[in-house]
């Protein structure tokens, strides 16, 4: 009896997503080609469809969802509404999860003014990104598909609400590969408290593993076991490392598959790690002035430190970094919520853009900056749960910005009705966003594809239309 065709390619190691990394290589597999010559790793530097202008995203990602109302998108008519509800006309058949739809209007909480030649309504709350306001694009009119914090945060970095997809980051590193290989492409920094969404928001998903996104851990080694355990050797150590990948490449040789080209790829980056991690966290070759400018201290993990790191880690080429700051969800006291948070990020994020701009390195880097959704016009209080003077979820609308990486400085895109609770203009959906993204880096969203389960997937899935007016 002849063997089912799925099992034998699945037993030669050729399964359809080999397959599609074997055709992203060329061809060419680790190791010596047919020619003598080394084969290029998975992580080779690759061209896009077109020439891109970024060539690195930095990813300031708020997790918790900010409040837009408090911060970017002012709406008198809420203060002239406050205490009272919205008309029903507005909420229709919209249901929340810990307030009804009847609860009364809570006002802007922080008064807003305009800021730059380019006028741009920026809160009180944010004074240094105020500075910024002319190098950054606003974009008012996001929305999403997800309530919750968990699908929302998924949908915004992986294109789909569950877990199990590539991220973002996985594929831009899948799409161009590295442009070093002293440091990970793909590097994930977290601040404040747990998320959501877990690691599958830095996942690679169904693609090989060699292009999941590499946590950079806050205290100890920068990166877990870059260290060699206490009474192993360098010569050791290299000896062991030699061992393994003649095994691994011999083992690649005969299956080709995918997850042995990653353990190839990660013991060889782990060698040079130990040299390079080090290097790259040793802020003492920053300048008083710089440090000073990011509100950052030297040793002490933060955001503003995370943000310093990820300049240093453009610079060294790493090609996509996530930053995820949580606790922004202000179901309680929204106005100490947004205080708090702003003083921990705000600084930070606008002396990153501005580092960038000085160094000569924004207009080949992307930042974006946001959340996974909105917060309601209408007040949270339930004192069953301990809740005063939040907001709920909102999913409808809400405000992210982006700058560099070819976006068009000075903007604001879209606008919300006077409750700011429909986009009511020039609407951009997640995956809209997502799609903009790969565009700056050089890619057709519909063809940067990966073969899986018997079909082609893509990060915006069948969705998803570049927002050509946010370009420069």
């Amino acid at each position: 009896m002849l063997p089912q065709r799925r099992w034998f390619l699945s037993q030669c190691g050729l399964g359809l997503g080999s397959v599609a990394l074997w055709d992203l290589l060329g061809g060419q597999v680790l190791g010596e080609s047919s020619a003598g010559r080394a084969a290029p790793s998975p992580l080779a530097a690759r061209a896009g469809h077109f020439p891109g202008k970024a060539k690195a995203v930095i990813h300031l990602f708020m997790a918790g969802a900010p409040s837009q109302l408090e911060l970017f998108d002012e709406k008198p008519a809420l203060t002239r509404l406050a205490g009272g509800p919205l008309p029903q006309s507005v909420i229709g058949d919209q249901r929340y999860a810990f307030i009804q739809p009847d609860a009364a209007v809570m006002g802007p909480q922080y008064q807003f003014a305009k800021h730059g030649e380019s006028g741009a309504d920026i809160s009180e709350a944010l004074p240094h990104l105020a500075k910024i306001a002319d190098q950054v694009c606003f974009i008012k009119s996001m929305h999403t598909d997800q309530f919750n914090h968990a699908p929302a945060q998924l949908l915004l970095n992986s294109g789909f609400s569950q877990p199990g997809r590539p991220s973002l980051g996985s594929w831009a590193v899948y799409g161009l590969g590295a442009e070093t290989n002293e440091l990970p492409a793909f590097v994930v920094m977290s601040t404040g408290a747990g998320l959501s969404g877990g690691a599958a928001l830095w996942s690679s998903g169904f693609l090989p593993t060699i292009y999941t996104g590499v946590p950079l851990r806050k205290q100890g080694d920068p990166i877990l076991n870059v260290s060699s355990p206490a009474g192993v050797s360098s010569q050791m150590q290299a000896e062991t490392f030699r061992l393994i990948e003649q095994l691994n490449r011999r083992r690649f040789e005969a299956v080709h598959d995918p997850e042995i080209a990653t353990r190839i790829s990660n013991f060889e980056m782990a060698a040079r790690l130990q040299t390079s991690a080090p290097e790259l966290m040793d802020l003492s070759q920053e300048t008083q002035a710089t440090l000073d400018a990011y509100g950052c201290e030297p040793d002490k993990p933060s955001f503003a430190r995370s943000c310093l790191l990820a300049r240093r880690m453009v610079e060294r080429g790493v090609r996509f970094i996530n930053i995820f700051h949580s606790g922004w969800d202000a179901h309680s006291d929204v106005v100490g919520n947004i205080r708090n948070n702003c003083k921990t990020t705000d600084q930070a994020s606008a002396a990153l853009v501005q580092d960038l701009i000085q160094r000569g390195m924004l207009d080949e880097t992307l930042v974006v900056w946001g959340g996974e959704f909105g917060r309601t016009p209408m007040v949270e209080s339930n004192p069953a749960l301990g809740r005063n003077l939040g907001r709920d979820h909102h999913p409808q609308a809400f405000t992210m910005w982006m700058a560099g990486g070819g976006t068009r400085a000075g903007t604001t895109l879209g606008a919300t009705d006077e409750f700011g609770f429909h986009v009511v203009e020039d609407p951009v959906h997640v995956h809209d966003l997502q799609a903009t993204v790969l565009h700056c880096l050089g890619f057709d969203h519909e063809r940067l594809t990966y073969h899986h389960a018997g079909r082609d997937f893509r990060l915006t899935d069948v969705h998803g239309k570049i927002v050509h007016k946010v370009l420069s």
